[in-house]
């Protein structure tokens, strides 16, 4: 499965309680830990294929070191993903046309714009806004080439109600 979605959102969330739901064996691996920093946003997926995703389809653990965004590196620790019935991908991009084939569902997750930049600001204390201004960007381009939405199995819209 994939949750994908412009940041914030709410796809973390929504994999958590995906993930909850469906029992406590269901792993979820956040592609923003497999990030090599903000430039590789979209770049990252032959990390996550080597790391996690071809182990995982022969059937072996998958492991990756998750990126230490203070440090500017990965972190020396291995994060290992035991193979499961249900694995959750979540994060910008992993609904991508590349894993399409392969998901059993794909949902995309979806706010207006001020409602996710206020949850980022709320998030990450606005530290960030500069580079999350670039990356809005950068998801934009990929979901509009990518048509990722469109593709999705399930749009679930975050929008709070009063």
């Amino acid at each position: 499965m994939a949750v994908d979605g412009p940041s914030g959102a709410g796809k973390t969330r929504f994999a958590g309680r995906l993930a909850t739901a469906l029992g406590p064996a269901v792993p979820v691996v956040h592609t923003d830990d497999l990030l090599d920093g903000w430039g590789d946003q979209v770049t990252f997926w032959p990390r996550l294929e080597e790391w996690v995703l071809a182990p995982l389809r022969a059937g072996r653990p998958g492991r990756y070191r998750t990126y230490d965004w203070e440090a500017g590196c990965f972190g020396p620790e291995w994060t290992v993903v035991e193979p499961a019935p249900v694995v959750i991908l979540e994060g910008v991009t992993s609904a991508r046309a590349r894993i399409r084939p392969e998901l059993t569902l794909s949902v995309f997750v979806t706010a207006p714009l001020a409602t996710r930049v206020r949850r980022a600001q709320e998030r990450d204390g606005g530290t960030l806004s500069a580079y999350l201004e670039e990356w809005r960007r950068g998801e934009d381009a990929h979901f509009a080439a990518d048509a990722t939405a469109h593709h999705a199995d399930l749009v679930v819209d975050t929008t709070p109600h009063p």
